[in-house]
């Protein structure tokens, strides 16, 4: 019951979510090295998405950033069109993380019940933890046209959770080919997230970013000037054990990377013991035709914690089952741990593409940033 449940969200548009749609679509969208900058170096954020929600008592609209701000520098909606203004659309105060619009803002805002349905609504089920209802769900890019993006400076070095570390025993022969600008070849398999939904290019709208594979096969592209070729294979509403079915279409192409990620939708409630052999499995059956062939597992986002359906605490479990397999040649991404600081800090709202499953565009970004940093030795 679950994999149709989210198999239909991941084909909500009637299309099937296949990197094929998105990779024309991605030529009208700019690389921009500062979006694919990591979040969590520097001093600066680039384009943060919130989602500001009116207080039921007061009527004021509020949202939270990740780092307490020391200079507001840009204030834009998803699409990047509408520039807002400090004073009259927005209010900071320096050193605090939460940003405010005063009567009259031109930006958008919601209320806690605005982003609910009355149980059994929609076409997709997504009821509420406390009962209360259904989640709204977004299946094109009804949560960006509500969520602000905002661009800031900070203190450096405040992101004290998780962050990915080089190593450069992890995967030493993609890393040599891109310092080297020898060609490397990337396969994606993964489920609707690596497949691009959400991500604006999907839905031929602006900014037209595309998903996560593409950000980082073109910033790896830029960063090291050399060619990168990347084959998506992803399917929405896939799991671990369709993975093992597609050993062939990935041999096929011949990559020296594969990019393996799977979790959202396993964690309808498979344990991670299994969800950790298939992945083994996935490997060994690919290294049969591909030696040489090097590994990078994404541990997945976390999905709305409100949604009944999701079984939360498997996503760290899947996260230490992939660990265990790291070794030579066998890196982790781990957007598990990113997701869950993301979430002790701001809501689900700010960053979800759909409401319950998928990131939004600075959610792909996210993904890109922490992979790319797996594969980047640095200046």
């Amino acid at each position: 019951m679950w994999r149709t449940v989210i198999l239909v969200v991941g084909f909500s548009l009637g299309w099937p979510l296949t990197a094929a749609l998105g990779q024309e679509r991605a030529k009208t969208w700019q690389y921009a090295p500062e979006l694919l900058r990591p979040f969590w170096a520097g001093d600066r954020v680039e384009g943060e998405s919130v989602l500001f929600i009116k207080d039921a008592r007061t009527g004021t609209a509020r949202a939270s950033v990740l780092f307490p701000v020391r200079k507001v520098l840009a204030v834009r909606n998803s699409a990047g069109d509408v520039t807002y203004q400090s004073g009259r659309d927005y209010v900071w105060k320096p050193e605090s993380r939460t940003i405010v619009l005063p009567e009259g803002s031109r930006i958008p805002s919601r209320t806690p019940e605005q982003l609910r349905r009355p149980a059994k609504s929609q076409k997709y089920e997504l009821t509420h933890r406390d009962g209360k209802g259904e989640i709204f769900f977004g299946g094109k890019l009804e949560y960006a046209a509500m969520q602000t993006c905002i661009t800031y400076t900070h203190a450096p070095d405040l992101w004290k959770a998780s962050v990915p570390r080089f190593d450069g025993k992890a995967l030493p022969r993609s890393v040599a080919k891109l310092v080297k600008r020898q060609a490397l070849s990337i396969v994606t398999l993964g489920d609707s997230i690596s497949a691009g939904a959400n991500a604006s290019a999907l839905y031929e709208a602006m900014p037209f970013q595309p998903a996560y594979p593409e950000l980082l096969r073109a910033h790896l592209a830029a960063r090291f000037h050399g060619p990168v070729r990347m084959k998506n294979l992803a399917v929405g509403g896939t799991d671990t054990s369709w993975g093992l079915t597609q050993i062939d279409k990935v041999a096929d192409a011949k990559p020296d990377l594969v990019i393996l990620a799977f979790g959202m939708n396993d964690s309808a409630g498979r344990a991670a013991k299994d969800y950790q052999a298939n992945t083994k499995s996935m490997i060994k059956k690919i290294r049969a035709r591909l030696p040489d062939c090097e590994f990078i597992l994404v541990a997945s986002m976390l999905g709305n914690r409100a949604w009944v359906r999701l079984k939360h605490e498997l996503c760290p479990q899947y996260r230490d089952a992939l660990q265990e397999l790291a070794e030579p040649g066998v890196a982790v991404a781990d957007l598990t741990s990113i997701w869950a600081r993301f979430l002790d800090l701001k809501q689900d709202w700010d960053q979800t593409g759909n409401g319950v499953n998928h990131p939004n565009d600075f959610g792909h970004r996210v993904y890109a940033q922490v992979i790319a940093a797996l594969l980047d030795p640095g200046p």
